[in-house]
């Protein structure tokens, strides 16, 4: 039966060793190193070569340096740019309609669209 800091037999292989961590069960891991326990023992208690948690390591501190960021890459802000234009044009689509089909021009519409 699998300790609490070993992975379950149901989680899948990683092409770094037989077993596949959660990003969950890795942040706890990164958190010990973070919170000043030794890397070696860390390491050698879930038998996680030490190489791979001071990687996750770096991943986890590399995103954490990027959810603090307060400006966007360009193109992220260009997609929310142009969903925001998709909504608004989405919008004034289906109220354009809402109004042929109010003012009795519904049928034909629907002809001429389909």
């Amino acid at each position: 039966m699998p300790t609490e800091s070993q992975p379950t037999e149901s989680e899948h292989e990683e092409p770094d060793g037989p077993e596949r961590w959660s990003a969950k069960r890795k942040m706890e891991l990164v958190l010990r190193l973070l919170r000043g326990e030794a890397l070696d023992q860390v390491s050698r208690e879930v038998q996680v070569p030490a190489h791979l948690l001071e990687e996750w390591q770096r991943r986890f501190l590399a995103g954490g340096q990027r959810g603090l960021r307060t400006r966007r890459d360009p193109e992220e802000r260009e997609l929310t740019l142009a969903k925001a234009k998709i909504g608004e044009l989405t919008m004034r689509l289906e109220l354009a309609e809402g109004l042929i089909e109010k003012r009795g021009f519904g049928d034909e519409w629907k002809r001429r669209k389909g």
